[in-house]
């Protein structure tokens, strides 16, 4: 059973919801985690980063403490079963049965960006896509279950998760990534009409193609961005920010009423 919310979202700043983002600590995830505390929203940010990069990120992270809203940070595998029970069992003691989960944010960036056939260099295998899709798609769903069954959801909760063109472009080395959207996506929908009896509302963005660390491990990710560029109606890339914005509106009360949906955020790029 689903934990009941009396407070409205109109007040804008609610102290007692929380928003849950897994991949937080860069790009579309973090823009989001700033966007959501501005507007007033707690943070769980679930991440995985070397030691060497952890001071820029906690940089970053600091932006969110200064809105006034509690922040929590897990630099762990949000992958493994026993760190995401302990997760839930920490957010239990914060939320104290006074708090809820409002949002879940799924923006994991894990997979494989070789090549199905290539003589020089490592190729595809069964396991790549399996760590792809187990990472990329199945975490979402393992991770709504595990914080529904703690009863941590509102009883209006959005959840949110990134996809890209690439769910049904071909690009080279993106096989198994372009599984994963695919099946995240699957999931969304799945998720969006199962859990719907309990106001869980599940959605897709579908970003256009944005400068990020996760775009620059692709190979050959200047020509992506200079094909995006000449084929986008405004002539730019699409940024965390734009698509934050649009979590953002999805989360609104307005909003309640879009479910398993799959949202193109990138300024018509998507058209041609």
């Amino acid at each position: 059973m689903v934990k009941k919310n009396q407070y409205s979202h109109e007040e804008e700043v609610n102290k007692n919801y929380w928003a849950v983002i897994l991949g937080g600590s860069s790009g579309l995830g973090l823009a989001t985690a700033q966007k959501l505390a501005k507007h007033g929203y707690n943070i769980c940010i679930v991440h995985r980063n070397r030691k060497s990069e952890i001071e820029n990120i906690y940089k970053e992270f600091e932006l969110i403490k200064n809105e006034d809203v509690e922040l929590l940070t897990f630099n762990v595998d949000a992958f493994n079963i026993d760190k995401r029970k302990e997760i839930i069992n920490r957010l239990e003691e914060v939320l104290n049965k006074v708090s809820c989960v409002k949002v879940l944010i799924h923006s994991v960036s894990k997979g494989n960006l070789k090549p199905m056939v290539s003589k020089n260099s490592p190729v595809l295998n069964n396991d790549d896509f399996h760590l792809t899709l187990d990472a990329m798609a199945i975490s979402l769903y393992d991770w709504t279950k595990a914080i529904f069954d703690a009863k941590l959801f509102a009883s209006d909760t959005r959840i949110i998760s990134y996809t890209s063109e690439g769910n049904t472009k071909a690009w080279r080395n993106y096989a198994a990534v372009s599984a994963a959207k695919t099946a995240l996506e699957a999931i969304t929908r799945n998720i969006a009409l199962e859990f719907a009896p309990f106001g869980i509302k599940a959605n897709c963005i579908q970003a256009g193609v944005t400068d990020t660390a996760s775009l620059r491990m692709i190979p050959e990710s200047d020509k992506i961005k200079q094909y995006s560029l000449a084929r986008n109606p405004f002539k730019r890339l699409t940024t965390p920010q734009d698509v934050a914005n649009i979590a953002y509106l999805l989360c609104r009360d307005e909003a309640i009423w879009i479910n398993g949906t799959i949202i193109p955020v990138d300024g018509g790029e998507h058209l041609s």
